[in-house]
């Protein structure tokens, strides 16, 4: 039997109360006194009936306030005497606690969540208006929560509605996202931390499964080895798994995970854990008898030699799209050296032709959500990196059955992707703990 990962210590609230109250007053720095934040916490979601599906907090709610509940709003009311940030939760309900768990309520919103004042959810239509008075910007996520947005405009509209009585509401309504996105997309040193732990435990949970894989298993099987591995860490998976063999490795997002692994063909696994509010997202293509063939070795083999060469673009002060741009010419050159592409490589890359094979991106930025926020482009042009981003990097060949090249390269599909936190010098491999040469895999799956 494989080996299994050994348990480590969880942490549950990994960003203490400063660094929550650095963020708040970040945002409330750019608001201004003239303005007001609101912001909702994630409703909850029906699965059928009367069970839920398992909760996630808003990924902009809990990077403000850590709180982990739904039924919550946050107001961040800049310059208000009686305490800057409000927070309105459930109250304290023993007969509720009793099928569902303890509260937080009130109390603990203030003494351990760091809220200047908590109030009732229920007393939010009699209390909140008040803290929207006097504001002439309301800062807030519209288009997130239909329902919520409703009430909100619906607060404002009472407010403007007392205008004769010398009431002033809110003139002015203006997106949060955009402020609170740009602060996320660097990453503070307790966010880097929870990302290398979180890649930490991703990259072994790939390692096992070299000791794993084999012919005749399903690829559902594949995907309950990693699931067991990130919720034994107290994690779950960051996005659905990708256990993709044989010619479902060429569906980008293949979820059905329903097949039997062909002993001749490759498995491409691409998945992550969330723990701790952050994500890891990992993909690695093996093959399933622990040798690649001919075709496989050399399709592999250039998808690598892209991954190394996007992989040298990442540094600070180099643009975004620098790291598509160099796989993306590394791949053309090798599809057209194997006859898979016809023509001038710097025209194909123009006319976009490889697109037949290589229809992704080649990365994007990683966080609290996988594919996590932040601007590509700044003003027109691709945004320059800067310590303490942290992004993918993955380059992939697809060539689904039914392409027009040799049936010995059809159904062919590889990606390697790693996760890369950019430094001050260049960048740090977070994942590179998994195995991805031909030689580091095939030599570990040979036991």
């Amino acid at each position: 039997m494989a080996a299994r990962l050994p348990p480590i210590c969880c942490t549950e609230r990994p960003m203490d109360n400063a660094e929550l109250a650095r963020r708040r007053d970040t945002l409330m720095r750019h608001i201004g006194e003239n303005g007001v934040a609101v912001i909702a916490a994630a409703p909850e979601r029906v699965r059928n009936r009367d069970v839920l599906h398992p909760y996630r907090q808003d990924s902009d709610f809990r990077y403000l306030t850590g709180f982990p509940e739904a039924d919550a709003v946050a107001v961040l009311v800049p310059g208000r005497d009686q305490g800057e940030y409000i927070l309105f939760c459930r109250e304290r309900d023993p007969q509720r606690e009793t099928w569902q768990g303890r509260t937080i309520g009130q109390d603990a919103a203030v003494s351990d969540y760091g809220a200047d004042d908590a109030f009732p959810i229920a007393d939010i239509d009699d209390i909140l208006p008040g803290l929207l008075e006097g504001r002439e910007q309301l800062y807030c996520p519209m288009g997130a929560d239909p329902a919520f947005d409703q009430r909100l405009i619906a607060w404002v509209n009472a407010l403007r509605a007392r205008a004769r009585a010398g009431v002033k509401a809110p003139l002015e309504y203006v997106s949060l996202e955009h402020v609170v996105h740009e602060m996320r997309l660097v990453k503070s040193r307790a966010e880097v931390a929870c990302l290398r732990e979180a890649a930490r435990i991703s990259a072994a949970a790939h390692r096992r499964l070299l000791e794993v894989i084999r012919p005749g298993l399903r690829e559902y099987e594949i995907e309950a080895e990693l699931l067991y591995d990130f919720r034994r860490h107290n994690g779950e998976p960051a996005y659905p798994v990708i256990a993709g063999s044989g010619a479902n490795a060429c569906v980008l997002h293949y979820t059905a995970n329903d097949a039997e692994l062909p002993a001749d063909g490759l498995i491409l696994i691409d998945a992550g854990i969330e723990r701790a509010g952050y994500a890891a997202d990992i993909t690695r293509t093996l093959p399933v008898s622990g040798r690649f063939s001919d075709e496989q070795r050399v399709i592999y083999q250039l998808v690598l030699d892209a991954q190394t060469a996007a992989l040298e673009q990442v540094r600070p002060g180099q643009h975004w799209n620098a790291a598509h741009e160099a796989a993306t010419r590394v791949l053309v050159a090798g599809l057209v050296e194997l006859g898979l592409l016809d023509g001038e490589v710097d025209a194909l890359i123009e006319a976009g032709d490889y697109r037949r094979y290589f229809m992704h991106r080649t990365g994007h930025w990683l966080g609290m959500d996988v594919h996590d926020v932040g601007d590509y482009k700044v003003d027109g042009h691709w945004r320059e990196l800067e310590p303490g981003m942290v992004l993918t990097v993955e380059p992939g060949l697809y060539i689904p059955p039914g392409s027009p090249v040799d049936p010995r390269w059809q159904g062919i599909g590889v990606r390697i992707e790693d996760n890369c936190l950019v430094t001050r010098d260049g960048h740090d491999n977070l994942t590179e703990a998994a195995p991805k040469t031909i030689a580091d895999i095939e030599g570990a799956m040979a036991g």
